[in-house]
């Protein structure tokens, strides 16, 4: 069966890169994805309180309208976090926006949050049954209060979820990466603070706020302060990066969130900066570039208590996140770990 996978895989390589991810989708629907063995005990984690049945989790921008987070689950996630929605639907930028490097194995995209709005994604969620699921909430592009865009997402998909991301750091709505700085950050985590506490008490679920790659030090620093004083739960490190290393895809030069193996370095020496100098209890996700259980194992050890990914997906298929559990569960005890937790940080 995996075999099958693989060859599907390959075949959507044929189409447009957009097209590929509908098709993608519309056979995750019709429950043509792979369904993993149960997870290794080894890998059982917990996530701000979330139990995790393994730390491996995929990454928003894959189901944007909540709609194959049941048959991702299947195929061996840890967690997974649909969107990023928006109050209001829109219909993102002008294709083409979304390109593969596979001489990179890296993807470009400049998507534009496009998305059906978060009434059809609250409505799906609604009916979800077992499995971890969060929502990755951001702003509408032409709105005239971006951080009353979070306010009304939130309080939208509020009580649905397990836990909730606050993205402020795709490169592709003008302006958005804007409220990183340190007076714009502590006035969005600040009205979302407020308004969590006016809605119905869910138990502590978790508020992460998901940052950019593109971070001096001092950025770091002001974050993972602001992020402190808000008592937010933890960062996902990172988004998509404006930078461009060497790349060799013709499709280098194209504008957008570069995102795959490329990114591998930057994010995980932004995840290490975020560990050195935040408080001890902050929980850090790392993103960006992890296509192996090395790479997984990397970041945990770098101080992230579980991992995302989504463009090694374009490359390997669903079938992927089995083998990286099964290699992560192999490098915890070789190196005579029990638990997922004891590795956090010990570099």
């Amino acid at each position: 069966m995996n075999d099958l996978h693989g060859l599907a895989t390959r075949a959507l390589h044929l189409l447009d890169p957009e097209d590929a991810h509908t098709a993608a989708i519309a056979a995750l629907k019709l429950g043509l994805g792979p369904r993993a063995p149960a997870c290794d005990p080894i890998l059982a984690t917990e996530l701000s309180g979330i139990a995790l049945p393994n730390p491996v989790g995929l990454a928003p921008g894959f189901d944007k309208n909540a709609e194959v987070f049941a048959p991702m689950l299947r195929a061996g996630f840890g967690f997974v976090e649909c969107g990023t929605v928006t109050p209001l639907a829109q219909a993102g930028n002008p294709r083409p926006r979304l390109f593969r490097l596979s001489e990179d194995r890296a993807v470009i995209n400049r998507m534009g949050f496009n998305n059906a709005g978060v009434e059809a994604f609250a409505g799906r969620l609604a009916r979800r049954g077992a499995g971890v699921v969060g929502a990755n909430i951001g702003a509408n592009k032409e709105s005239s209060d971006r951080v009353g865009d979070y306010v009304i997402a939130l309080s939208r998909v509020w009580g649905l979820c397990d836990y909730y991301t606050v993205n402020i750091s795709s490169p592709n709505t003008p302006g958005l990466r804007a409220l990183q700085t340190k007076a714009a950050l502590e006035e969005l985590l600040g009205r979302i603070v407020e308004a969590g506490g006016t809605l119905p008490d869910e138990g502590g679920r978790p508020i992460f706020l998901k940052v950019a790659p593109d971070l001096e030090d001092a950025e770091i620093e002001a974050i993972a302060e602001v992020v402190d004083r808000n008592d937010f739960n933890g960062v996902i490190v990172s988004n998509t990066t404006i930078s461009r290393p060497e790349l060799r895809s013709r499709h280098r030069g194209e504008t957008g969130g570069l995102s795959g193996a490329p990114l591998k370095n930057l994010a995980t020496e932004v995840l290490r900066r975020f560990r050195e100098v935040a408080a001890p209890d902050l929980v850090l996700i790392g993103a960006g570039g992890i296509a192996s259980g090395a790479d997984a194992y990397a970041r945990i050890r770098a101080g992230a208590s579980a991992v995302q990914l989504y463009s090694a997906l374009v490359y390997e298929g669903p079938g992927l996140v089995s083998r990286i559990n099964h290699d992560l569960a192999q490098r915890l005890r070789a190196d005579g770990f029990r638990s997922v937790k004891e590795a956090v940080g010990a570099r």
